[in-house]
C-alpha cells in the first residue's frame, strides 16, 4: 500500500483505479442497448426534419440515461473501493461521507434529468439554462468551485483578512455558474453527428486523466487527487461504453441528457483542477476542453453577426461546414477526434512540463493558431435565418 510522506507511483494509481473505468465502461455497454429497446418500445425517438435533424430515419433516445448509469456506477465504486483501499495507516482518501462527491452526484443527476426532460418534452432554452445554474449552485453548496480566488491571490502574494472572505464567494459563485453553463452548452452543441460528442469527450477525458494522474503521483492519496482521477475515469468509461452504439450509422442518440451530463462532468473537473492551487492546472484543463468550447464561441459569433438570438440553432457548426465541403460523416468525426487530441495534448502536457510563466505563452499561441485557422477556413459562416430554429 502507498505510504505516507512520499510520492505515489504511477503503477499504484493504475492498480487502485482501473476498476472505476472497467465498471463505468461495462455498465454503459450493457445499459445502452437496454435503453435503446425501451426507447423503441415507448416510441421515444428523435424524428428527422428538414434542417437541424437531417438523419434519414427516427433514432431512439435515452442513450443519456445509459451514460449516466455508467458514470454513476464508476463514481460510487471509486468511493467504496478507495475507502477500503486507503493508505497503510488506515487513513482513507475518500469515504461515503465525502460531501463533495455526493454534491457532484446530485448535481450530475439534476443535469441529466433536465436534459432528459428536454429529450422527452422539448424544454425551452431558459428551462435548460436554469437547470444548469441550479446544478452549479449545488456544486458550490457542497464545496466544489466555492474557492476559485485563492490560487490567483496566492500567485500575486495577496492575503485576505477574515472579514474579507466574502470576496472569495462573490468571485467564485458567478465563475462556477459560468463554467458549468458554458461546458454543458458546449457539449450539447457538439452533439450533431454520429459518434462525435461521445468520442470527443472520450479524448477530452483522457487529457483530464493525464493531468489528474500527474498531480496524484506528486501527492499522497489526497482527496482532491482521488476525486479528479475518479471523475475522469467515470467520464471516459461512460462515453466510450456508449460510443459503439452511437458511431455512424448510429442506432441510438445520447440526447441532451447525455451531452449535458458529459459537459457537466468536464466543468466539475475544471473547477477541481482550480483547487490544485496553481493557475496553470485550471487553464490547462480549459484548454483540454478546447474543441467544444471553440465551437460554442463560433456559434455565438455566427448568431451575433446574423443578428439572431444566441439560443437560435443553426447548421453552421464547424463539423456541419466540413460536411458541406464534401467530407463524409466518419471522416469529419475522425478529424474532430484529431483536433480534440491536439487541444488535449497541449492542455495536459504544457502545465506538466512548463512553469506557469512559460505555459501561458504556449496556451496563447494555441489560441492564436486556432483563430488563424478559423479565419483561413472561413468558419464564421452566417446562414439564412429562415433555415434556423430554437435549440
Amino acid at each position: 500500500m502507498p505510504g505516507i510522506g512520499r510520492e505515489v507511483a504511477f503503477g499504484e494509481i493504475v492498480r487502485a483505479y482501473w476498476p472505476v473505468l472497467a465498471l463505468s465502461l461495462g455498465i454503459a455497454l450493457i445499459a445502452t442497448p437496454l435503453f435503446r429497446a425501451i426507447a423503441i418500445r415507448r416510441n421515444i425517438v428523435d424524428r428527422p426534419d428538414d434542417w437541424l435533424k437531417p438523419h434519414a430515419r427516427p433514432i431512439p433516445y435515452l442513450g443519456g440515461v445509459a451514460i449516466f448509469l455508467g458514470w454513476l456506477g464508476g463514481i460510487l465504486l471509486g468511493i467504496w473501493y478507495l475507502d477500503r483501499l486507503g493508505p497503510a495507516d488506515g487513513r482513507s482518501p475518500l469515504d461515503f461521507g465525502d460531501r463533495r462527491m455526493w454534491g457532484l452526484i446530485i448535481a450530475g443527476a439534476m443535469t441529466m434529468a433536465v436534459g432528459l426532460f428536454d429529450d422527452l418534452r422539448i424544454a425551452s432554452p431558459k428551462v435548460k439554462l436554469l437547470g444548469n445554474v441550479a446544478a452549479a449552485l449545488v456544486l458550490v453548496a457542497f464545496g466544489v468551485g466555492a474557492d476559485l480566488l485563492t490560487p490567483l491571490l496566492q500567485a500575486m502574494h495577496i492575503r485576505l483578512d477574515a472579514s474579507e472572505r466574502w470576496i472569495i464567494w462573490a468571485y467564485s459563485v458567478p465563475v462556477t455558474v459560468f463554467i458549468v453553463v458554458a461546458a454543458c452548452n458546449a457539449t450539447n452543441l457538439l452533439d450533431g453527428l454520429d459518434g462525435l460528442c461521445s468520442g470527443v469527450l472520450g479524448v477530452i477525458s483522457l487529457g483530464f486523466l493525464v493531468l489528474a494522474v500527474h498531480l496524484h503521483t506528486h501527492s499522497d492519496w489526497l482527496p482532491g487527487d482521488a476525486r479528479r482521477v475518479i471523475l475522469a475515469l467515470a467520464m471516459m468509461g461512460a462515453a466510450l461504453g456508449f460510443l459503439p452504439y452511437n458511431r455512424n450509422p448510429a442506432t441510438i442518440f445520447m440526447g441532451d441528457a447525455g451531452s449535458m451530463l458529459l459537459g457537466f462532468n468536464a466543468a466539475a473537473l475544471v473547477l477541481m483542477f482550480a483547487e490544485a492551487r496553481a493557475v496553470k492546472w485550471c487553464i490547462g484543463a480549459i484548454v483540454v476542453m478546447g474543441l467544444p468550447l471553440a465551437d460554442m464561441v463560433l456559434a455565438m459569433a455566427r448568431r451575433w453577426r446574423a443578428q439572431r438570438p444566441i439560443m437560435l440553432g443553426d447548421r453552421s457548426h464547424f463539423y456541419d461546414q466540413l460536411r458541406d465541403r464534401g467530407m463524409s460523416v466518419r471522416r469529419v468525426v475522425t478529424v474532430s477526434y484529431l483536433l480534440a487530441g491536439v487541444f488535449a495534448l497541449t492542455g495536459c502536457l504544457t502545465p506538466i512540463y512548463l512553469r506557469t510563466i512559460k505555459a501561458i505563452p504556449v496556451f496563447v499561441l494555441l489560441g492564436v493558431l486556432t483563430l488563424l485557422a478559423i479565419k483561413k477556413f472561413r468558419l464564421v459562416r452566417v446562414d439564412n435565418p429562415r433555415n434556423s430554429q430554437s435549440t
